[in-house]
């Protein structure tokens, strides 16, 4: 039986870099590579790039997994599927993005992120690649992922963070309404704008792409 924890450090990992969604890439099931090469198939182009049934079972299983470790209810298997395969389309037109862009993580900073994730987790660097290892997974992997997902930030906070204009107006408000300080107001205001202009965002970008979603065609 796999272990839980698994689930527990990907959560710590989300909130360690406030992202929506970021599920690291667990080892679902354990397929040859002979096995992999004959049940693999693509479910969804995006631009140039191509998502793979495999890599959407092994995201399905994490999910799965974090939901049952947090006690939530899963949807209906043909929707979560659905749900999954269009936040890795989403997610993938953003990667693509940052590759254009020239967005990189230096060593440096990358470390930092995953000394802080094993600290949160009341473990050392070395027994966090320990945890890591006792599910399937090395401590590389999880480094390129997280590099990954902190890219994916650093393009958001460019594209959206412009996007984002607070009044003294509303600010005052939001303090009178909230008995909020300034500073409470201008974090909480700015959070609020930026959630929506984030949405905006991804769905535009999301009508902006070609995306072939193979799902349902086999």
């Amino acid at each position: 039986m796999r272990s839980r924890r698994t689930p527990l450090l990907a959560a710590g990992l989300a909130m360690a870099l406030g992202l929506a969604v970021v599920p690291f890439g667990t080892q679902a099931q354990e397929f040859t590579s002979s096995q992999r090469q004959a049940l693999d198939h693509i479910v969804a182009v995006v631009n140039e790039g191509a998502i793979m049934h495999s890599q959407l079972e092994e995201r399905i299983a994490q999910v799965r997994s974090q939901m049952s470790a947090q006690q939530q209810e899963l949807p209906p298997e043909r929707v979560l599927r659905e749900q999954i395969l269009e936040q890795m389309i989403l997610e993938e037109i953003q990667w693509q993005m940052a590759e254009e862009s020239g967005l990189t993580v230096d060593d440096t900073e990358l470390n930092r992120q995953v000394r802080g994730i094993a600290e949160r987790n009341g473990m050392s660097l070395e027994q966090f690649a320990d945890a890591l290892e006792a599910d399937g997974l090395t401590l590389a992997s999880v480094r390129e992922e997280i590099r990954r997902e902190i890219t994916l930030r650093q393009l958001q906070q460019r594209r959206v963070g412009s996007r984002v204009t607070l009044s003294e107006r509303e600010v005052e408000r939001f303090m009178a309404q909230q008995g909020a300080t300034r500073e409470q107001a201008q974090q909480a205001l700015f959070q609020r704008k930026a959630n929506a202009e984030l949405e905006a965002w991804l769905q535009e970008i999301r009508s902006q792409a070609f995306v072939d979603n193979r799902l349902d065609a086999r």
